[in-house]
């Protein structure tokens, strides 16, 4: 029997796949970026909030799309495109900084920072240290002997979760200690709003973990027969935009709840300590409590999600070189090592790898979903080649002051300003992309003049 080329997903199934994708990228690590962005954006929450939830829902949204259109089996086949060395690197850096380098790790970080924020414990290096222990201790005894315990955990906590964060909601907004338009705005949100908050968008780190889970999503849409790849990239389109309309209204929320935080707080040091305050402000210890459980689970489920897929992916990647289970280990104890630096540290050192590989996961998804209209391999090839020299500049321009210093990053700083583009903005790399891809092009048409 021959397959319906004309398949779409009915209703339900969009329904069902949007929950496997809210599952996959609504982590309790994304809420504290959005309550901490309204803390500084103020007035301007509305403009930031757009451009955060860009990034955050959208981006990752084309990304899954893009990988259904190539009938890609995984960021290594998609990446491989350009080449396979340049596979390898984008694979490993993808995964290390999903895995023990810095979202592994922000889940305990976080945790702790929202448990703790309010106690005497908070900022104390010996408790964290015995916490973070325990967290992937726990981790690390999951993912060893999978259980279905984390699945139970994942059903029961993500309707608790919501329901927990649309009570704060309502007693936030129907009672609100200050109008949003009275909250002045700090920093960059002064003037670039928008550009801020697209840019805090990538702390989320979704658009990455798209590109790296994305095809569990795919093979989901795939063993409900719908394989043809415009008909595949348009059902995950429409069960995302579902997904992508609920975590909006999500980020927009959190959004406006840090705004109306400036009321009875000022800004934080992070958003994992002004959510635990907003919580105990308007509920007291115990709503700080609830919370703190909620997420201490939420927490640790998705940290044994990242420690299982990072040890299957190198696995995969280095055949022979560790067993599975060293793999597991190996990242746990990272994950626990790293964590212990402190929330507002690891989301500080992140940021730099961010703003490098950020740039190069947009190119390659807008490439990837550009290729059934026209692409090839100069086109992949040469819009990486400028978008990474480009990426490098903001990768400096973000690096800790000390380190900034050393490597005159200021003079380096100056150089970009007059030759990048919009590197003011964070989008230094846009131009030379475009630049990247004319070249593309017109080695692609010499290309087919000659053959």
């Amino acid at each position: 029997m021959k397959p319906d080329l004309n398949r779409q997903l009915t209703m339900r199934e969009l329904i069902v796949v949007a929950s496997t994708l809210f599952g996959l990228f609504f982590g309790a690590g994304n809420i504290i970026f959005p309550v901490l962005m309204g803390q500084m954006a103020g007035d301007h929450v509305w403009q930031a909030s757009l451009g955060f939830i860009i990034t955050a829902t959208g981006l990752p949204l084309l990304a899954v799309a893009a990988m259904g259109m190539t009938h890609s089996d995984g960021v290594f086949e998609l990446a491989s495109k350009i080449s396979r060395k340049y596979a390898y690197f984008f694979t490993m850096a993808l995964y290390l900084t999903i895995g023990p380098f810095f979202a592994s790790p922000r889940t305990a970080s976080v945790s702790f920072e929202v448990g703790f924020a309010t106690t005497s414990f908070a900022g104390s290096p010996v408790a964290l240290l015995i916490y973070s222990a325990l967290f992937f201790g726990v981790a690390l005894a999951l993912s060893l002997r999978p259980s279905n315990i984390m699945d139970y955990i994942g059903k029961f906590l993500n309707p608790v979760f919501l329901i927990f964060l649309v009570i704060i909601f309502v007693r936030a907004f129907t009672m609100p200690e200050i109008s949003v338009s009275e909250v002045e705005s700090i920093a960059s949100y002064s003037n670039q709003a928008f550009f801020q908050g697209f840019l805090e968008g990538y702390n989320t780190m979704d658009v990455l973990a798209a590109l790296a889970f994305g095809i569990i999503i795919i093979r989901s849409i795939r063993k409900l027969g719908v394989d043809e790849p415009k008909n595949l990239a348009s059902s995950t389109v429409k069960s995302g935009l579902l997904t992508a309309i609920l975590m909006g209204l999500i980020y927009f929320s959190l959004a406006i709840l840090g705004t109306q935080s400036r009321g009875f707080i000022d800004v934080q040091e992070n958003g994992g300590i002004a959510l635990s305050m907003i919580t105990e402000h308007y509920f007291g210890t115990a709503g700080s409590v609830i919370l703190a459980i909620v997420m201490v689970f939420a927490c640790l489920k998705t940290a044994i999600g990242l420690i299982v897929a990072c040890a299957e992916t190198l696995e995969e990647l280095f055949p022979n070189k560790l067993s599975l289970k060293k793999w597991t280990i190996l990242f746990a104890v990272l994950s626990f090592l790293v964590s212990n630096v402190g929330l507002t540290t690891i989301i500080g050192l992140s940021t730099p790898v961010l703003m490098f590989l950020y740039p190069l996961a947009i190119s390659l998804v807008i490439i990837a979903l550009c290729e059934p209209i026209y692409t090839s391999k100069h086109i992949y090839r040469w819009v990486t080649i400028f978008t990474m020299f480009a990426a490098l500049f903001d990768f400096i321009k973000t690096l800790p002051k000390g380190i900034f210093d050393a490597i005159g990053g200021e003079a380096i700083g100056h150089f970009a300003e007059m030759f990048l583009p919009f590197y003011a903005y964070g989008f230094g790399w846009l131009v030379p992309a475009l630049i990247g891809l004319v070249i593309g092009i017109m080695l692609t048409e010499k290309e087919k003049k000659a053959g």
